[in-house]
């Protein structure tokens, strides 16, 4: 006898439906840069770094691929004068890599995230797009917990974060970092100063973060706040 799924299969379904679509997409953008997918995402990776801040093993665990899979595609991109190679000054076996010129401006294509999914997040209300973020934040902290995927440079798991420090207030977060208070639109699920935080203290800033979402149940004429 069928039965029906149960809403965390459904959100499953829908979220394979978008990751199918994102990976045909990006198959197209990156062979139309005469790129494999993977080489696009290394560019990205990257980009998203300090230049030589990163070891081929660091690259390789941060997107979970295998050393010589990366060590492959590394190859081509440097035969195509996209990344180059730099000496390690603190170990001379190994070395650090960067994007050159050609290579950030390659970079800089193949992260732009395609129209269509941008606007279909567009049309949901803000306050939903707020909660959306904050659940998938919460998503990527569990699939991090089970080792599913390497340790995000996020907000919630960060040492500068201080969630809720103004209660009430548009702007309730705190980054001692930056030394600013902040709403929940300008979270970041990657940033380039980010320090871990213990592991209790990411455990309270997700909590805090999930309690505080702002979308409220409109559907049937309520006015309570919807909890994720």
């Amino acid at each position: 006898m069928w039965a029906e799924p149960g809403i965390s299969q459904r959100i499953a379904s829908g979220l394979g439906r978008i990751s199918l679509l994102l990976r045909q997409h990006g198959w197209q953008s990156a062979a139309a840069r005469s790129l494999t997918p993977t080489q696009a995402q290394i560019l990205s990776t990257l980009a998203a770094y300090a230049p030589g801040s990163l070891r081929l093993s660091a690259l390789a665990g941060l997107l979970a691929l295998t050393p010589p899979t990366v060590s492959d595609a590394l190859a081509a991109l440097e035969k195509k004068g996209l990344v180059r190679r730099r000496p390690d000054a603190d170990d001379r076996r190994a070395a650090r890599l960067e994007l050159t010129a050609r290579g950030r401006r390659a970079a800089a294509e193949v992260a732009q995230w395609p129209d269509f999914l941008l606007a279909a997040v567009d049309t949901l209300p803000v306050a939903l797009q707020e909660s959306l973020l904050a659940a998938l934040m919460g998503m990527i902290r569990s699939l991090q917990q089970q080792g599913r995927i390497p340790v995000a440079r996020m907000c919630t798991n960060c040492l500068y974060f201080e969630p809720d420090r103004f209660p009430g207030s548009p702007a309730p977060h705190y980054c001692h970092f930056a030394g600013a208070p902040f709403g929940l639109p300008s979270l970041r699920l990657d940033c380039p100063d980010f320090q871990a935080a213990s592991e209790q203290a990411q455990q309270v800033n997700q909590r805090v973060l999930i309690t505080l979402s702002p979308w409220k149940g409109e559907s049937d004429g309520s006015h309570e706040h919807s909890r994720l």
